[in-house]
């Protein structure tokens, strides 16, 4: 795609997700040859849960992002040390009726579950992380998402798994990730629009910018660009 064969033009811009060779590869040829959408690496999930929330369905939410690759991160945040409790034993239970355990098992070495004190300190901890998906199983869900700065995909509520956002939910899904969700939104409409600027200026209004135009490029030492709007001036 990014150089054309015979039969295929190149392109301008190269979207979708992959493992990380895939994203090296992007990020290669985004130096001089195409635009890219975004570095979307291993997957990762974020759960913020308190202890209203449901341990099996967070456990599956767990396991369902392990899924992805042995690279893949599962993390929960929780004030609650008991929902931590069963959502481990959860796991366990859950995991070994899973064909993929041996790979899940993998994954869940670099997957962590994190206890702190209260809800600003989990949405801190989130937006931190800055997760692929987020996840929020808490009582108020609505409330806390507006608390929400950095983040690729936001799954709100008990019943709404990472796994509806793969598949049926119609959100995009390709996401930033390892802290992309700091800068990088995910792949939307916008991102297959190219924009261009238009600007007129009316005598008038040159003259009451211009002044201000030619001061900043005498400071920048850039006498034509100042005098292309002098001659105007004195015209």
């Amino acid at each position: 795609m990014t150089y054309g064969t015979q039969q295929i033009p190149k392109v301008y811009k190269i979207f979708g997700p992959g493992n990380q060779y895939v994203v090296a590869a992007k990020q290669l040829v985004s130096l001089k040859d195409v635009a890219i959408d975004l570095p979307a690496g291993p997957s990762e999930v974020l759960i913020i849960a308190d202890e209203s929330a449901n341990p099996a369905f967070i456990a599956a939410d767990f396991l369902s992002q392990a899924e992805h690759g042995t690279d893949s991160q599962s993390v929960l945040v929780t004030t609650s040390e008991p929902l931590a409790e069963e959502v481990i034993k959860e796991i366990t239970c859950q995991l070994v009726k899973l064909p993929r355990h041996e790979l899940i098992e993998q994954s869940l070495t670099h997957s962590y579950i994190v206890i702190l004190e209260n809800e600003d300190d989990m949405m801190d901890f989130s937006n931190q992380y800055a997760p692929e998906h987020l996840i929020i199983q808490t009582a108020d869900y609505v409330d806390i998402s507006a608390k929400i700065v950095n983040a690729g995909s936001v799954f709100l509520g008990v019943f709404t798994p990472e796994s509806a956002g793969d598949y049926a939910s119609g959100t995009n899904h390709t996401l930033p990730t390892k802290g992309y969700a700091k800068i990088y939104n995910g792949v939307n409409l916008d991102s297959f629009v190219k924009k261009i600027t238009f600007q007129e200026i009316t005598e008038k209004g040159l003259r009451r910018l211009g002044p201000a135009i030619e001061i900043m490029a005498a400071v920048e030492q850039l006498i034509a660009h100042k005098n292309a709007v002098t001659v105007r001036l004195i015209h």
